[in-house]
């Protein structure tokens, strides 16, 4: 594959070709749905809703409701936005807002301060490698997920913590498998010794063209390249993992590269992505990574912290999508062509499922200055209406062969997170890369975690 002057190509995916690609074929665009309810549907009935239109619904609710609104989420099977509420002390004036503004109403016992209360009480509490907490408006509950290393006094210091929020406030599930990050193997970068996966490319603050990656990945290694032992193509000039997110924005060293903002869905085809979008609570999304293809499935929960072997992360959407080695860095979108996510990590494999977190795309974009869209153009803002159309795309090699990116800092208490799929490089575990070390010359790499062990990178190339 190559990065540089990549002349944009604007084939539409063709039905027949869609479906031959599995979950492609979900793919295909919607007809638009209705705004206005209907004729007969009135103020109080609730509008059919595209998942993005859902999440700007929300906000705006959120807004409006203030201190009553408790969570939202998008019911997949009605196309509606159910909003909670909670506080309303008699007064029906909230939820004939909320009905009128097109949302289905229900009321719930949590309320967004206490719920929000709870997650601090776990992280004051319960910050332990191998554990994932949030909030599922579905439930009104905190979804606490624990891995498999959570055994023992650790699995009863969380049971212990979770039992003290109160009943009806948390709910426990248990992981078969282990969180880590997922760094190597796949259509990657690659970069001192590590292999990741270019996410989705954006214009920089400085009107250069760069990528988006995961941020564990910009803190393993300075420069990229997108062959194995290759001259570097891109540095990195920012770079935030463990702490506020894992995202990194990586500069093409040629200012003169084209960076059309595709994902690759393999099969030759490709979807343009013009527009970031917030994730919404049963929102169907796809990953595409070149080890496992193309998969969908739904976001579990929104502003989720993860504990790594790393260190902390907090602020990533968590959802059902299945990942396996090849997949760190890669790109979560939406079947309008909308950008949401980055790779972070997760645990299990697409045989048996597992559970999955991505950096937020939006919140990526506005701590590095960057916009969405192809370089030199401008970009389409977070945010913006701009819906993608589908375009065609070169697909990369599916090469092996890169080294794992060093071990992770725990506080002792996991297991060393489990061996990843290093398909045939050298597992260099001990090799630190510090967060605190530069990451471009003129910006450091936050955090003070190391490059994660084990990890999965895949490419959604999007070139």
């Amino acid at each position: 594959m190559s990065h540089k002057r990549i002349p944009k190509r604007k084939a539409a995916i063709a039905v027949g070709g869609v479906a031959a690609l599995g979950a492609a074929a979900l793919l295909l665009p919607q007809a638009n749905a209705s705004q206005d309810g209907g004729g007969g549907g009135g103020a109080s009935t609730a509008r059919t809703l595209k998942a993005d239109d859902a999440s700007d619904l929300s906000a705006q609710l959120a807004k409006l409701l203030g201190d009553a609104f408790a969570g939202s989420y998008y019911d997949s099977a009605s196309r509606q936005l159910v909003v909670d509420v909670t506080d309303v002390s008699g007064d029906n004036n909230v939820i004939v807002q909320a009905k009128k503004a097109g949302a289905e109403v229900r009321q719930v016992d949590n309320s967004a301060a206490e719920l929000e209360a709870a997650a601090r009480t776990l992280r004051t509490k319960a910050t332990i490698p191998g554990t994932a907490w949030a909030v599922d408006p579905r439930t009104n509950k905190i979804l606490v997920t624990a891995d498999s290393t959570v055994t023992g006094a650790r699995w009863d210091r969380l049971e212990s913590t979770v039992d003290g929020l109160g009943s009806g406030m948390a709910t426990v599930k248990k992981s078969a498998g282990t969180f880590k990050t997922f760094v190597s193997g796949g259509d990657a970068i690659f970069g001192g010794g590590a292999r990741c996966s270019l996410g989705f490319n954006v214009t920089a603050g400085d009107g250069s063209p760069a990528f988006l990656t995961a941020g564990h990945c910009g803190v393993a290694a300075r420069q990229w390249s997108d062959a194995q032992n290759g001259a570097p193509i891109a540095t990195v000039d920012q770079a935030t993992f463990p702490g506020n997110g894992d995202f990194a924005l990586v500069k093409y060293d040629d200012p003169n590269t084209q960076a059309p903002s595709d994902v690759n869905v393999g099969g030759g085809q490709s979807v343009q992505i013009l527009r970031a979008a917030e994730a919404t609570v049963g929102q169907q999304v796809f990953r595409m990574g070149s080890t496992t293809g193309l998969h969908d499935g739904q976001v579990l929960g929104l502003d989720a912290t993860v504990n790594y072997p790393e260190g902390t992360v907090t602020g990533l959407i968590q959802t059902d999508v299945c990942a396996e080695p090849g997949d760190s860095g890669g790109s979560l979108f939406t079947q309008d062509g909308s950008a949401v996510g980055l790779t972070s990590g997760g645990s299990g494999d697409c045989t048996s499922g597992g559970e999955t977190f991505f950096q937020p795309v939006t919140t990526a974009l506005a701590a590095t200055g960057a916009t969405l869209g192809d370089a030199g153009a401008g970009g389409q803002q977070a945010g913006g209406d701009q819906q993608a159309g589908n375009g065609q795309q070169a697909g990369g090699d599916r090469t092996g062969g890169g080294q794992e990116a060093g071990a992770g800092a725990g506080d002792g208490s996991a297991d060393g997170s489990g061996a990843a799929d290093d398909q045939s490089g050298a597992d260099a575990s001990n090799g630190q890369a510090s967060g605190t070390g530069q990451a471009s010359g003129t910006g450091q790499a936050s955090g003070t975690g190391h490059a994660g062990r084990s990890g999965r990178s895949g490419l959604t190339d999007t070139h």
